[in-house]
């Protein structure tokens, strides 16, 4: 089954730090990425930067402001707003297909958009008009993701674009300002980078499940696997609503880190 205009695709995005927003290709290539299916009834996001168990659910019964979950940076990333609307109908689907699978969903009517989430939404519906609600996960397990991907496989037939925002590598000791964001990627970030666009052209969910056994340099590319984790979910909203055909939608390097990112579906 492909995306139509009531049935978006599944999206993983390398969603970049908050100075993504400085960076005219890349802004440019994600707004050029949205601009490739219908604007979708509303949005989940799974970024990697929210960990909590049991699944919980953002803000649907007023906004919440932004998460701003980084330090050091200029006064003007903490002045950013995304102001979309909440999304209450699809949090109550998101909670009753979960739940049916015997997750218990908690609301934090506290929490907003985490940078994993406003910063590639800023670039890609820069309006702020589609409703979004952000899923923390509950936990690394492959296996657990997929499954929890696999539940939320309906979304897709109500409109809704099921988003995992991570990071095809992620090492921050790569990250130098100093080298500028096009400086070449190390060896092992490239190496990864192949073999994951290899594995998803293949839909080869096992491997990518099993990264840390298969894939080269995993633990060099992921010291830990949060960033890599969403999308576990993606993979399992795609192949349990018709399958994973995997696209390559960006990619190349950015301060050496792979910021390939898929449609899927």
């Amino acid at each position: 089954m492909t995306p139509t205009l009531d049935r978006p695709p599944v999206l993983f995005l390398s969603h970049g730090a908050p100075p993504l927003a400085d960076d005219a290709r890349w802004t440019r290539e994600l707004a050029e990425w949205s601009a490739t299916f219908e604007k979708p009834k509303d949005i989940l996001m799974v970024s990697a930067h929210w960990e909590n168990a049991p699944v919980t659910l953002s803000a649907t019964e007023r906004p919440a402001g932004l998460v701003y979950d980084f330090w050091g940076f200029p006064q003007k990333y903490y002045d950013v707003r995304y102001d979309a609307p909440p999304a209450p109908g699809l949090a109550g689907e998101v909670a009753r297909l979960v739940g049916a699978h015997g997750h218990h969903v908690e609301h934090d009517q506290g929490r907003g958009l985490d940078h994993g989430a406003y910063v590639p939404l800023k670039e890609m519906f820069p309006a702020a008009d589609v409703p979004v609600v952000q899923m923390s996960m509950p936990t690394l397990d492959p296996q657990g993701l997929f499954e929890l991907g696999a539940s939320l496989a309906p979304l897709r037939d109500r409109g809704t674009l099921i988003v995992g925002s991570g990071f095809t590598t992620h090492n921050l000791r790569w990250f130098d300002p100093a080298a500028g964001p096009d400086t070449a990627p190390p060896a092992a970030s490239s190496e990864f980078d192949q073999w994951a666009e290899e594995a998803m052209s293949r839909g080869d969910v096992d491997s990518i499940l099993d990264f840390l056994r298969k894939a080269p340099a995993a633990r060099e590319a992921h010291p830990r696997s949060e960033h890599w984790a969403p999308l576990y979910v993606a993979l399992g909203a795609a192949y349990a609503s018709g399958g994973i055909d995997a696209r390559t939608a960006i990619d190349g390097f950015w301060f050496g880190l792979s910021k390939r990112s898929w449609t899927l579906g």
